[in-house]
């Protein structure tokens, strides 16, 4: 009896539970909260993203909520179970929460920098000064990153690169895009295709989130395998990231996946 009470203590300070199992029980609608990300998580539930994720749950009977949020916040309000899941994970980003094994899209991760730099690869981009905005932890993702620094805001990316400061800014390729189009004289300044990272919901530590996430895994099961989001990639004209039923799977890019160094 002891032993079982030191268990339980155990669980509750670790602030979280573990699923066993496919609960039966689902609830009427998913909270996914998300930072907004112009056609993709947009405001009001406008997006691919949204999209996907309403195919997903909602024939399923579980209506979406979109929640746009700051992604700091997001992460923050999914940890306190504000909200059942986040968007836009890479894969085992963080201990405190409950990864599906399905992914529902992939982050096409661009390098920019001044075109008068080398070529950068996935292969080559760890011998460079990075940066990224903070959170995005992309030195867990790239290969032997030795020197990278993170920022608050993307507005003063270009002047880091203009003086020098980094060699390169990291990030997925609408923000790497927005970053460029900001540039007065475009021809100084380079993006580059590095590496695709699997995108993931993030769940909650909660008995809903884990019945939540089951349903997930069953939905995008079928899904992959009937072709059915196939629609939705080629509506919004973005790369489809999964087999095609009967086909041998292309991937979307010829550039190879990075993977976390502890994904199994």
């Amino acid at each position: 009896m002891r032993a079982w009470r030191v268990l339980l203590l155990v669980l509750a300070l670790g602030g979280g539970i573990a699923c066993a199992g496919e609960p039966t029980a689902l609830p009427q609608e998913v909270r996914l909260a998300s930072e907004i990300w112009p056609d993709y998580t947009d405001v009001e539930g406008r997006g691919m993203a949204w999209d996907v994720l309403r195919k997903v749950f909602e024939p399923a009977g579980v209506k979406v909520l979109a929640i746009s949020v700051p992604y700091s916040r997001a992460v923050g309000l999914v940890k306190r179970a504000e909200a059942d899941a986040w968007v836009g994970s890479y894969e085992q980003e963080s201990n405190d929460y409950l990864y599906p094994r399905n992914a529902f899209d992939q982050d096409h991760i661009y390098a920019l920098g001044l075109a008068s730099l080398p070529v950068p690869s996935a292969a080559t981009i760890g011998r460079y000064k990075l940066s990224w905005v903070r959170g995005y932890e992309y030195q867990r993702y790239l290969p032997d990153v030795k020197e990278f620094r993170e920022v608050q805001r993307r507005d003063g990316i270009l002047p880091m690169l203009e003086l020098k400061r980094v060699d390169f800014y990291i990030d997925a390729q609408t923000e790497v895009d927005y970053v460029y189009n900001q540039a007065r004289d475009k021809a100084r300044f380079r993006r580059t295709h590095i590496a695709e990272l699997p995108l993931y919901l993030a769940f909650a530590r909660t008995e809903q989130a884990c019945a939540l996430r089951a349903l997930f895994d069953r939905r995008m099961d079928e899904l992959i395998a009937s072709g059915e989001l196939r629609e939705i990639f080629e509506r919004w004209q973005q790369p489809y990231p999964f087999p095609i039923p009967g086909r041998a799977h292309v991937p979307a890019s010829n550039f190879s996946i990075c993977l976390p160094k502890n994904s199994a």
